[in-house]
């Protein structure tokens, strides 16, 4: 009897599924399709043969681009980590005057538009010579990322109890000390949740990619724009570069996703 009651909802999600799948199908159809049988009619048809060409091509175009985007996410997410895990730290365990006023504006700069700011971003940029570099773009993601990683460990960290940081400090242990020896080991959970989160983010971002930097220090976002051509859209390459660019992120969640939600879910109970 139970079963039966929860049949509806059981199929509505299972409808809800297949719906939200769908793009997936046609992305993984599409690119295993000959470029003659890629046509809008023929989208939910499946390959007559498959053709792994379109992966070979789109792996030559995108290979060159996979490093830079590497050499991008890794440090982006490694420093907008630290420095929101320190952030969050001093918000939430050393409170001082106009703390709050100071968290308060930090967490207005996850409302404000990338559109607003590039202007000013590019010109800063080029005067300290950071323009069309990793560097620079790696700059642009930790300074953008600092409100979402503050915001995410000083709700981590307010689950922490006071009484072991003020026991540490009885003990003599300085801001740093208490940090590295009994904050930073608790933290294995928040970092996940922060690394999946920046890593998704700065690896699927475009508009920075495609604004501050240009030629050899793309990453694989704007390679894969470029996929696209100026004449003819070979659709079925270009849906086998979304599938690559897109594996990263999904091995990521793949791995990763219960401690994702489990950080969650850690930092909700209070902050």
């Amino acid at each position: 009897m139970r079963t039966f009651i929860q049949l509806p909802k059981y199929v509505l999600l299972t409808a809800l599924a297949i719906f939200f799948l769908s793009p997936i199908y046609v992305i993984l159809v599409t690119s295993l399709k000959p470029l003659q049988e890629v046509s809008l009619s023929a989208m939910w048809s499946l390959p007559s043969t498959l053709d792994f060409s379109s992966y070979a091509l789109a792996f030559e175009a995108l290979a060159p681009h996979f490093m830079n985007t590497i050499y991008l996410v890794i440090p982006a997410t490694i420093l907008s980590a630290l420095l929101g895990a320190m952030n969050g730290y001093v918000l939430s365990k050393w409170r001082f005057k106009g703390s709050e006023v100071l968290f308060t504006c930090m967490l207005f700069g996850m409302f404000i538009p990338y559109q607003s700011i590039l202007i000013p971003l590019i010109q800063f940029l080029r005067s300290v010579e950071l323009y069309n570099t990793i560097p620079g773009l790696i700059l642009a993601h930790v300074v953008y990322g600092l409100p979402i990683t503050t915001l995410m460990f000083r709700n981590f960290y307010a689950t922490i109890p006071d009484t072991m940081i003020e026991a540490a400090k009885v003990d003599g242990a300085s801001f740093l000390g208490i940090f590295r020896r009994i904050i930073l080991p608790l933290s294995v959970t928040g970092f996940v949740v922060v690394a999946i989160w920046q890593f998704t983010n700065i690896w699927n971002e475009f508009l920075f990619a495609v604004t501050i930097t240009n030629s050899g220090s793309q990453p694989i976002m704007v390679a894969l724009q470029n996929l696209s051509g100026s004449q003819i859209v070979q659709w079925n390459v270009q849906m086998a570069g979304a599938l690559l660019a897109a594996l990263p992120t999904l091995l990521v969640y793949i791995l990763l996703g219960k401690y994702f939600v489990r950080g969650l879910l850690a930092g909700s109970v209070k902050g």
